[in-house]
């Protein structure tokens, strides 16, 4: 296996199940806390997953287009298109909501806030899909 196939795997398996796993386990908990607490949590992993997603999605793409590049296969492409599109999803809709969530006030959200946190988790699951999708892909380009 080279080093590129290598990192690819590290990285988008990294990302990927570090996302996914924070929509499909932490998320539905979160939904069921009042809005103080769930606020809380939200700024909190703001500050977990924000400091290290931002290049670990980025890194998703660069690894993801070089083995397509190094592999030229319709597989590799559409790995590297799943990761190219999870993360404009991100910066596009996730990336605004969260820069409004890290200035909330706990003890007063505005009145749409439930809202805004249905519309990013709704987005949240598309690149969280499309970020598995993308590494399922990747483990089947390096397998090959």
């Amino acid at each position: 296996m080279t080093a590129l196939a290598v990192a690819a795997l590290a990285v988008t398996g990294f990302v990927s199940c570090a996302e996914f796993g924070s929509y499909a386990f932490v998320h539905p908990v979160m939904r069921r806390l009042p809005s103080r607490e769930r606020i809380d949590v939200e700024k909190g992993l703001l500050q977990t997953f924000g400091r290290v997603m931002p290049a670990g999605m980025v890194m998703c793409v660069v690894v993801g287009v070089s083995l397509a590049v190094d592999r030229n296969t319709a597989v590799s492409w559409a790995a590297a298109a799943s990761f190219l599109v999870a993360v404009t999803t991100t910066v596009v809709v996730n990336v605004p909501i969260n820069m409004a969530t890290s200035r909330l006030e706990p003890e007063d959200p505005p009145p749409d806030w439930e809202q805004t946190r249905t519309r990013w988790e709704r987005y949240q699951a598309v690149r969280s899909w499309l970020l598995l999708l993308g590494f399922v892909l990747t483990c089947a380009v390096t397998a090959g």
